[in-house]
């Protein structure tokens, strides 16, 4: 079920499929039938992450987030479409651009905030962090730092939902700069080998936004079909328009339930980009132009589907103007929260290093 995709000049995907059935779940243009309701409340999602990350970079600005910072401005529509295909007992796992998951799973946004803000009330008690976010009663298992270091857990999950044989799978999101890395290398194999016997029910989204840190796709690798770097370990993948959420959804839906259904790794390289800085600290970019990121804010996923609900009438300008400021009131009340929760106690140094009854606690 590999498609065969380009990339345009101006970032747009064209797609071409051999012809397939159609199913229920899709339109006749081959898009998710997604009904006026389910667009609105995935369009307020997209929001929501959206000003949660202006929130954090205020924050990390005011010095009330501490470590770094990195934010999913741009990309709302991969995590919000992928997400969307998620069902109870799935698992879910990133890198270090992690705020949007947990978010979409239901995690309060307090407690998603205050851990930002390194306090005890915060998701991980205030002791992961930006980058290091868990919420593994909602099946987000985080979350990392080091860039290409949680593949091979991901794969390794997958492994083991295999045995349980209950249907769950594991959505695993790299970014393009951790393809060049071992990890990814080794755990796509091993992804590969054990998708042979239907034992890695593993859904890879390579979170293709043109850049890892500041050097661009083609600067980095000599094979900048991404997707097609898969081929080498026998998974099969295809292309998506990381921009366009409606696309996303078509995706995902399908690529979800083939997994599901098979037990075989497949791999979506979204084509997406982040309008934001790399992270806090990134200033300058003098590695893009401003031409360059101005092109692509012409393509936000937020103003595309804005436009797309005004066009089908399913709300005018007011009713976007009023979800908006409804978001804004949510983030200003998890940023009150953050702001008023207390530290973490000195004691909390010493749990959850070691497992078991008898962690040290810091006594002599």
């Amino acid at each position: 079920m590999s498609a065969e995709n380009e990339r345009t000049g101006d970032g747009s995907v064209e797609t071409q499929e051999e012809p397939r059935e159609e199913t229920s779940a899709e339109s006749r243009d081959g898009t998710v039938a997604v009904d006026d309701d389910h667009l609105l409340d995935l369009y307020k999602k997209m929001v929501l992450i959206r000003v949660f990350e202006e929130a954090t970079q205020r924050g990390f600005r005011q010095g009330k987030i501490g470590g770094y910072l990195h934010v999913y401005t741009g990309q709302e529509a991969v995590a919000t479409g992928f997400i969307d295909a998620h069902q109870e007992g799935d698992r879910v796992i990133t890198a270090y651009r992690d705020h949007p998951f947990p978010l979409l799973l239901g995690s309060d946004p307090k407690e998603v905030m205050a851990e930002l803000y390194g306090k005890r009330t915060g998701i991980v008690k205030g002791k992961g962090g930006s980058m290091h976010l868990f919420d593994v009663e909602r099946g987000f298992y985080g979350g990392y730092g080091i860039v290409g270091q949680h593949i091979p857990l991901g794969v390794g999950i997958a492994y083991a939902l295999a045995y349980k044989e209950t249907g769950e799978i594991i959505q695993l999101y790299l970014g393009d700069g951790a393809m060049n890395g071992g990890p990814f290398l080794e755990a796509a194999n091993l992804a590969g080998l054990w998708g042979k016997d239907g034992m890695c029910p593993c859904l890879f989204i390579v979170e293709n936004n043109q850049y890892g840190m500041g050097t661009s796709v083609a600067r980095s690798t000599a094979m900048t079909d991404l997707a097609a770097k898969f081929d080498a370990f026998g998974v099969e993948h295809e292309k998506v328009d990381g921009m366009d959420l409606e696309a996303v959804l078509e995706v995902a839906h399908r690529a979800t339930e083939q997994v599901r259904e098979t037990g075989k790794p497949y791999a979506v390289e979204a084509l997406t980009y982040r309008t934001a800085p790399h992270g806090a600290a990134d200033f300058f970019e003098k590695y893009r132009t401003k031409d360059e990121v101005q092109k692509w804010r012409q393509r936000d996923p937020i103003g595309q589907l804005e436009h797309k609900l005004l066009e089908r009438e399913i709300l005018d300008e007011d009713a976007l103007e009023e979800i908006r400021a409804e978001m804004k009131e949510t983030m200003d009340e998890a940023v009150r929260f953050a702001d008023e929760s207390e530290e973490p106690p000195l004691e909390e140094l010493y749990t959850d290093v070691y497992a078991g009854q008898d962690e040290y606690m810091g006594e002599e």
